[in-house]
């Protein structure tokens, strides 16, 4: 392995593991919630949102922290309330007690992410800036889709899986904590104010809250939905993780795409198909389960994709020298539409049923698309369109990795070759 690729071998692991248990825990709350008659769908939206919530909150207030004491001892300490709230979510299963543990560990996972992000930062120079990116969205991606399959090991009503989740957080300190060496960056996120950067970008601002809307709902509440819905807890594991995967898929064609053509059109298309694809796993009767599958993993991953297109679009009209900042409010935006995702479906799914979880996927699909065309009608699109990067939705800090924020005075002659896209 390369040596940049070499010194954050250690701090992959552990964001592979940290993913894995992610991945498990996610769904695990939300079929336990399921399968409660004593909690309704939207009882369970809203307590899977209080993730959402602490998310937000860890993303503003967590870079003081690691400033203060240190990337390794922030880490450890994150990771160690983290495994703690994942056992706490045993002891009792009560709405409001269960919030505030979400809220928690959304804190502290912020905090996690800002920590891995500044690393990677460190650990980056301009030639390898997009590489890893794009490694450290395959890790992610594919190691929260894996968790899922986690959910086959044990009842989960019991407690075993709640220890399993715990276990994998403990032991996701492990590889860090131990590195020889630790190429840390600074922690500094900074935003635009949200109604200058409406300004520049009306329709970046708007697509990444859409967006955020509608994969906060996917992640948090799909296994909810599957419970709902009657699948047992293999076919869950299935189902939820193809709308994960299926973000890691699609990011490539769509951003593809997006370069080639007026980023807008690429946009507007894609909410319109997830518009189509919400429509048919809400209202075609009749599909098999694996059929099923593949359209829900189609429509999660254009879900998932949105929010980078909308970032790449806003920043068609950003200077590079506020790109970081930039993209900052861009994901504040998507997490407080992930905030209300999550409740906005499962009280869609109470009023007029399971089907009501895609038909509030649709609706908000629709409602940004419209948004799309009519901007079209206001601006023409930029000349020069800079390239497609596939963004994770974690931390202020990845922006810092967007090889399109290059350095002043750095060579940019890379930033083309090193695109995830």
């Amino acid at each position: 392995m390369p040596s940049p690729f070499a010194s954050i071998a250690s701090l992959l692991l552990s964001v592979a593991l940290l993913q894995s248990a992610n991945g498990l825990f996610s769904s695990l709350l939300g079929v336990r919630l399921g399968i409660d008659p004593e909690f309704s769908a939207s009882t369970a939206g809203l307590v899977l949102s209080g993730y959402f919530v602490g998310l937000v909150l860890g993303c503003l207030i967590c870079g003081r922290i690691i400033e203060r004491v240190g990337h390794v001892r922030a880490f450890a300490a994150l990771v160690s309330i983290v495994s703690a709230t994942a056992v706490g979510h045993a002891f009792a299963v009560e709405p409001v007690y269960w919030f505030v543990l979400r809220v928690m560990f959304g804190f502290c996972m912020a905090g996690v992410y800002m920590v891995a992000e500044s690393w990677m930062n460190g650990a980056a120079s301009n030639a390898t800036r997009g590489a890893l990116l794009s490694i450290y969205m395959v890790v992610q991606y594919g190691a929260m889709g894996a968790g899922q399959f986690l959910l086959n090991l044990a009842d989960p009503a019991s407690f075993v899986l709640y220890g399993v989740a715990s276990i994998l957080f403990s032991l996701a300190l492990v590889p860090l904590t131990l590195a020889r060496s630790a190429a840390s960056g600074e922690v500094a996120p900074s935003a635009l104010g949200f109604v200058a950067l409406y300004r520049i970008s009306p329709l970046g601002i708007v697509g990444s809250f859409g967006s955020g809307m509608l994969a906060g709902a996917v992640f948090a509440t799909a296994s909810v939905y599957a419970t709902t819905i009657g699948m047992e807890v293999s076919q869950v594991a299935i189902f939820v993780s193809a709308g994960i995967l299926g973000g890691l898929v699609m990011q490539w064609p769509l951003g593809k795409l997006s370069d080639l053509f007026d980023r807008r059109t690429v946009l507007t298309a894609s909410l319109f198909a997830a518009a189509a694809l919400g429509a048919v796993l809400a209202f075609v009767p009749g599909l098999g389960f694996w059929p099923f599958v593949i359209l829900a993993g189609a429509y999660g991953g254009v879900a998932v994709t949105l929010y980078s297109i909308a970032v790449a679009h806003a920043n068609d009209h950003i200077d590079a020298a506020d790109l970081v900042a930039a993209s900052a409010g861009l994901l504040l935006a998507y997490s407080l539409g992930a905030v209300i995702g999550p409740i906005a479906a499962t009280n869609a799914m109470g009023l007029v049923g399971p089907w009501g979880f895609y038909g509030f996927g649709t609706a908000v699909a629709l409602a940004v698309g419209l948004f799309a065309v009519w901007r079209m009608t206001r601006r023409a699109a930029p000349e020069d369109q800079a390239p497609f990067v596939a963004m994770p939705r974690t931390s202020p800090v990845v922006s810092e990795l967007d090889p399109r924020a290059e350095a002043p005075g750095e060579d940019d002659a890379t930033t083309s070759q090193t695109s995830p896209a």
